[in-house]
């Protein structure tokens, strides 16, 4: 990341990308240079991949 970057609430930024711009709040970005993919959703944060939910853990 580049002094001045900021990246914004929520979003994921994938390993050995290269931030040279602003990353908005809720977004997945990737890449040399980091560039942004997609949204994160409502279903991302209910399944991690596909149709795979996340398991409902009471602590």
């Amino acid at each position: 990341m580049l002094p001045g970057v900021t990246i914004g609430k929520g979003s994921v930024v994938g390993a050995g990308s290269v931030v040279t711009k602003d990353v908005p709040a809720n977004v997945i970005a990737v890449g040399n240079p980091c560039r942004v993919r997609r949204e994160i959703t409502e279903h991302d944060r209910e399944f991690y991949y596909k149709d795979m939910r996340f398991d409902q853990v009471e602590w």
